[in-house]
């Protein structure tokens, strides 16, 4: 009966994310136009962040409570999930060129990022210095986006702008589903392994990691699906800037996290991941189908790898 129950919050959680995920899309798109700026600056800011509420919420109270370990694994796991799995899929799902600015500005400070993660914890440990090095980082990433993005709006289209009211309202609604449906995902889906026997180790490489990013797999699958293939890529690629730089930032500016050399591992693989998309996407001019799947079987062969070493 226990397990029945999991699975019917497996499913709603689900359901919860998809439509969320829907009206956050929809939301943020509109404030765009609105704003006259690409879909790719709200993809990297505001939606980068509302998806990585989740993130955010496991990672500080961890930090909080003096577990902040599960902050590193949960994040690094995200990561590669988020460029993996995320981005890849929505290349899958249809092919499509990234935003210039993406690949000249963004893509490169999210493998600057994930070096300089792997850069402080070489020491196994994340001082509380080196927190507020990375918050302070994210602060100015933050404001040379929103300058650049006012500095090239768009002109104003003759197209009946969307109620910002309205837009809002669809934000704050799709976040709270996707918040809600990705705790549902979580919960129900460690309670499943719980009782199939599997390690909480491997779980929350895994599970908690995957889980917590199922809002940024369901925002920018519905995005990419509706042609906003610039919010969808900027969504991942934001999201794990956001992960790295605030979430991180704040975990280790409240207590230090000390970081065992097999999660060293972890953040070097996520650091030549990034790279080797980031190189691939150069040389090609796109994301591609091809690509899509090479990324996708790179996960598997990580999941592979942390269960053959769990």
């Amino acid at each position: 009966m226990a397990m029945l129950l999991n699975c019917l919050v497996l499913v709603v959680g689900f359901v919860l994310l998809v439509k969320g995920a829907d009206f956050f899309v929809d939301g943020s798109s509109g404030v765009a136009r609105r704003l006259r700026v690409p879909g790719v600056v709200i993809g990297l800011t505001v939606v980068a962040m509302g998806t990585s509420l989740p993130e955010a919420s496991v990672s500080i109270t961890a930090g909080l409570t003096g577990n902040n370990g599960l902050s590193l694994g949960n994040v690094i796991g995200s990561n590669i999930f988020n460029l993996m799995v995320v981005a890849c899929f929505c290349a899958l799902v249809m092919s499509f060129v990234p935003d210039k600015e993406l690949m000249v500005r963004d893509f490169p400070v999210c493998i600057g990022a994930s070096a300089l993660l792997v850069f402080f914890m070489w020491d196994d440990t994340l001082q509380r210095w080196e927190g507020v090095v990375m918050l302070g980082l994210m602060a100015a990433y933050i404001a040379l986006t929103v300058v650049q993005a006012l500095a090239s709006r768009t002109p104003e289209s003759e197209e009946e702008p969307v109620s910002l009211l309205r837009c809002v309202a669809f934000i704050l609604l799709g976040m709270a589903a996707i918040i809600w449906g990705g705790d549902l995902v979580v919960d129900s889906a460690s309670n499943i392994a719980a009782a199939l026997g599997l390690s909480q180790t491997l779980i929350g490489l895994t599970i908690v990691a995957v889980g917590t990013s199922l809002p940024e797999l369901a925002t920018s699958i519905v995005a990419a699906r509706k042609g906003e293939s610039g919010l969808a890529l900027g969504n991942a690629v934001g999201s794990c800037i956001f992960n790295i730089l605030f979430i991180l930032g704040a975990s280790s500016a409240l207590t230090p996290i000390e970081s065992a050399r097999g999660v060293l591992v972890d953040g070097v693989i996520m650091t030549v991941l990034t790279a080797a998309l980031f190189i691939w996407c150069r040389i090609k001019g796109r994301m591609t189908k091809p690509m899509g799947a090479a990324g996708l079987l790179a996960y598997v062969a990580y999941t592979a790898y942390l269960i053959v070493n769990a």
